[in-house]
Parts: C-alpha cells; structure tokens; sequence
C-alpha cells in the first residue's frame, strides 16, 4: 500500500531515522545509510583500508560472540580504547588500526538503521560527505537502464538521552543533500520535496563544512568529549572514492576510479 510518507513518484526520496527508513525504503532499488558523526565516516574510512564492517545494533552482551564467530574484531566505545581495545567508532581509530581486516561496528542509528534496511532485502551503500560524491558516481552506474529505479535516503539522526526519541542532526541532513544534488548532477530524479530540503541544506554550507561542523550541535559534543578528529575527518569532503555495499551480513568496499 502506497503511504504519503513513501513520496511516491519521485526517484529521489529523503527521510530520517528508522521509521523514515521504513517508509521511503519500501520498494527503492538501492537505500544510502548516512551517519556522518560518526558511523558512516566510520565506514568509509575502514573501506579506504579494505577492512570488511559488519554493522550491529548497539553493542550488548551478544557483540562478542557476533564478532568472534564471524573472525572479526568488535569496536568498543571510544572511552575504552586501549591496547586490547584499539579500534572503536572514532573514524581516528580506525584510521591508526594496523592489520585489521574485518571489523564489527556497532551505533544505535546508522548501524542498526542499516541492520533493519538488510533484514528488509533492501541494496545499502554507506554514505558520509567523505564519498558524497562517489556514491552518487556509482549509484548511477549501478542503476543504469533501469529507468524508474527509485534511490532513498535515509538521514540517520541522533538520539536524545532524556528519552531515546529521534534528534535530527543537521550534519546527517548535510551529507544526505551532497549526495542528493550529486546525483542530480548526472540528471538522476525528479527529486522530492525533502530530497530537495536536504539538497538546498548542503549547498548553504558546502563552502565552509569543517567550520560549520564543528560548530553544529553534534560537533560541538565530540568536541567537548576530547574527539575534534573524528570531526575533522567527517570533513574531509570528496576525500574518498571508495563505497562500501552491503553485502549479505557485511559492507564490502567498491573501488571507484
């Protein structure tokens, strides 16, 4: 059945958090996951090293065994680093990991938004503003000849400590709109009206990214924890063309020239 939410009759769909998912992902031939602080930039950095990231719900008892039988090392939270611990979802870390080739990364929002999209049958490409601009590049390749092939978006958000509900965060909206216009760039669309939102949004700052991610409310939380890196490498915008595709239970790099 055909919901109002779903923006049917727009190639180009946007929408936030699980629920959002839910609703534009139904149906589109390819769903791109965006977590800029900090899951995505998390991805896309392990997939520049080839590392193999198996998404998972928020970490619990359970992640261990996740890990372990799939040969994997787990991320921990980034207060607990440490050399038995040296990996966890501080893009930094994994950018100093030496020998890792697979890894279990656990958030609450794109993680487990994308651990919901898999269980649906949905194709999803990780998205951060790192590879904006190469996912958009492969997207369209991937979908060529398929006219009427619909690609969601799905802004992860954050979540309010006071009672788990959804805070939208404008850097996710950020690296939704720069994938958006890049692939309005190759004349994929029409859009939606969020698609165009998020688009308008991106272009607002696309000159000024560092500062205006440090300066959103995210960045300005990192920040204050001790993590300016892992904001500074969420800026590095058009730094990578590499797109990781989930693949079964896994993201898998794809290298794009």
């Amino acid at each position: 059945m055909i919901t109002p939410y779903q923006q049917a009759g727009y190639r180009v769909r946007v929408d936030w958090g699980p629920q959002g998912a839910d609703a534009v992902g139904t149906g589109a031939a390819l769903v791109a996951v965006v977590d800029v602080l900090s899951f995505t930039t998390a991805l896309t950095v392990a997939a520049d090293q080839g590392i193999e990231v198996f998404p998972y719900r928020w970490r619990d008892a359970r992640a261990f065994e996740f890990a372990r039988s799939h040969d994997a090392l787990l991320a921990v939270g980034r207060s607990e680093v440490g050399p038995a611990h040296p990996v966890s979802l501080s893009p930094a870390t994994i950018r100093s990991a030496a020998g890792v080739r697979r890894l279990v990364l656990p958030s609450p929002n794109g993680s487990t938004i994308t651990q919901r999209l898999a269980e649906a049958g949905a194709t999803v490409v990780g998205v951060s503003l790192r590879n904006a601009a190469a996912a958009a590049d492969w997207a369209v390749a991937h979908l060529a000849g398929a006219d009427e092939a619909v690609v969601a978006v799905v802004a992860a958000g954050e979540r309010w400590r006071a009672d788990d509900t959804l805070r939208p965060a404008v850097e996710d909206l950020w690296g939704a709109g720069a994938f958006v216009s890049a692939l309005a760039g190759h004349g994929f669309g029409p859009l939606s009206p969020e698609a165009e939102v998020a688009a308008a949004a991106y272009q607002q700052v696309a000159g000024r990214l560092p500062q205006a991610l440090q300066d959103c409310a995210s960045g300005r939380e990192l920040i204050g924890y001790g993590y300016p890196q892992d904001v500074a490498i969420a800026a590095e915008v058009a730094g990578s063309r590499v797109v990781p595709v989930l693949d079964g239970v896994s993201f898998r790099p794809r290298h794009l020239p």
